[in-house]
C-alpha cells in the first residue's frame, strides 16, 4: 500500500521538531545560558565560532529579545537558572539602556558606555515585548506592567502620526516603517495575554486594521517595507522593498491576532505567506528581500528568514489544514536545520549567499528570539500570545 504524501511530510516535520528542541534544549540554551550572559546581567550580542563573547556593542533590541527566549526556557524544557537570568537581564536593561526621558537608547558598549543615545520606535517595541514575556515566567508580582503602560503611552504622546502609525522615533521624518508597526503588535499581544490594560487589545486592533486597511497593498497583497506619511509606498528603492520574512511574521501575528474582522485577517495572511512562497522561495530558502513583492532584490537567504517561514507555515496549516502549509513547513524546518553548527553545537551560521554557501560569522543573539520562537511553534506549549 502507497503511504500517503501527507503522512510522509507529517512524519519528517515530526523529526525534524524533534531534533530542532533536542538542539535547543540540550546545546543551544546551556551555551547562551552561561557564555551569552555576563556577571552584570547583561547579554552578549553575539557569540564568536568558540563560543565565546564576541566583545562586539550591544544594542537595545537584544535585552528583550534574550527575555523573550529565556522566558519560554522552562515550557520547552529547559529550566537552569532562568529566574536569575531574567531579573539580572530586566535590571541591566533598566541600568544600562533607559534614558531619563523613558525612551531607551539604541547602544551602548559592553562596559555600559552609551555608544548611540537615540531612541527608536524598533527597540521600545521590543521592550514592551521583553517586558511582557518577564512577567509571564516571572509572575505579575514583578510589576511590570506599569512601566509598560508608561513607555506605551510616551510613544503615543511623542510619536504618533496624524494618520495613524507612528514615526520611527525621535527626530525621524513622517515616514512610517512597517516593521517596527509589526513589532508593536507582537508586545501588544503578548500584554494583552498577561496584563490588565485594556489599552492592549485596544492598540492591537488599531495596528492590525492599519495593516489590512493601509499597509497591505490591495493589488498585490504584498506589505512593503517603507512607507509616506499617507501609508503609500516610500519613493525610491526603499518603498519598493519587500521581505519574504516580514511577510511570514506579519502572517502569523494576523492569524493569531485574536481582534478584528477574523475572515478578513485569514485571508491578508494567507495572502502574504502565498506571495512570499511564490516570488521569494529559491532551492528551498526563503531570500532576504524582493522588489515590488515579486523580483528578487536580495538573493542571499538569512537564518531568521527561515524561521519566520517555518513559524508562519506552521500557523496556517493549524488555520487551514491544507498540505501545501504542510509541505512548507517542513522544507522551512529542514532549511533551518543546515544552519546549525555541528562543529559548536548551540551555535550557528547567520547567512546563506545566493550560491548556497554558509558564510562564516558570529551567532548573533538576536537571531535567538527567532529559532525560539520558531522551535516553540511546532510544539504543543502555547506562545505567550
Amino acid at each position: 500500500m502507497a503511504i500517503a504524501p501527507e503522512s510522509l511530510e507529517q512524519a519528517r516535520l515530526a523529526s525534524l521538531r524533534g531534533r530542532l528542541r533536542e538542539w535547543l534544549v540540550e546545546a543551544a540554551y546551556p551555551r547562551w545560558a552561561a557564555a551569552g550572559v555576563d556577571g552584570a546581567g547583561g547579554f552578549a550580542e553575539s557569540l564568536d565560532a568558540g563560543g565565546r563573547d564576541s566583545g562586539a556593542a550591544r544594542r537595545a533590541r537584544v535585552a528583550p529579545r534574550q527575555l523573550y527566549a529565556f522566558a519560554l526556557a522552562p515550557r520547552l524544557g529547559f529550566r537552569a537558572g532562568t529566574d536569575r537570568i531574567l531579573r539580572g537581564g530586566l535590571a541591566y536593561l533598566e541600568s544600562r539602556y533607559r534614558r531619563p526621558d523613558g525612551f531607551y537608547r539604541t547602544l551602548v558598549a559592553t562596559d555600559g558606555r552609551i555608544l548611540d543615545d537615540a531612541a527608536l520606535l524598533y527597540d521600545q517595541a521590543f521592550v514592551l515585548l521583553g517586558l511582557a514575556a518577564a512577567t509571564a515566567a516571572l509572575g505579575v508580582e514583578v510589576g511590570l506592567e506599569a512601566r509598560a503602560v508608561a513607555l506605551r503611552e510616551r510613544i503615543a504622546t511623542n510619536w504618533r502620526l496624524p494618520g495613524g502609525g507612528f514615526r520611527a522615533g525621535s527626530g525621524a521624518a513622517d515616514g512610517l516603517e512597517a516593521n517596527p508597526h509589526m513589532h508593536l503588535l507582537e508586545s501588544c499581544l503578548a500584554w494583552a495575554a498577561v496584563g490588565q490594560d485594556p489599552g492592549w487589545r485596544a492598540w492591537a486592533d488599531a495596528l492590525v486594521a492599519l495593516a489590512l486597511n493601509r499597509l497591505i497593498r490591495p493589488d498585490s497583497g504584498a506589505l512593503h517595507e517603507s512607507y509616506a506619511a499617507d501609508a503609500t509606498p516610500a519613493s525610491g528603492l526603499a518603498g519598493r522593498r519587500v521581505e519574504p520574512g516580514h511577510q511570514y511574521e506579519w502572517a502569523f501575528l494576523l492569524l493569531r491576532a485574536p481582534v478584528g474582522d477574523s475572515a478578513q485577517r485569514r485571508r491578508a495572511a494567507l495572502r502574504l505567506i502565498d506571495g512570499a512562497e511564490r516570488h521569494g522561495v529559491r532551492e528551498g530558502f526563503a531570500v532576504n528581500a524582493l522588489l515590488d513583492g515579486t523580483a528578487v532584490y536580495e538573493g542571499g537567504a538569512r537564518l531568521w528568514v527561515q524561521t519566520e517561514r517555518l513559524r508562519a507555515g506552521v500557523e496556517a496549516l493549524r488555520a487551514t489544514g491544507e498540505a501545501r502549509y504542510l509541505r512548507q513547513a517542513g522544507e522551512a524546518a529542514a532549511a533551518l536545520w543546515s544552519y546549525l553548527r555541528s562543529d559548536a553545537p548551540g551555535l550557528w551560521f547567520d547567512r546563506r549567499d545566493v550560491d548556497g554557501r554558509l558564510e562564516d560569522s558570529p551567532a548573533y543573539a538576536s537571531t535567538f528570539y527567532h529559532l525560539v520562537g520558531a522551535i516553540a511553534a511546532l510544539g504543543p506549549e502555547a506562545p505567550l500570545y
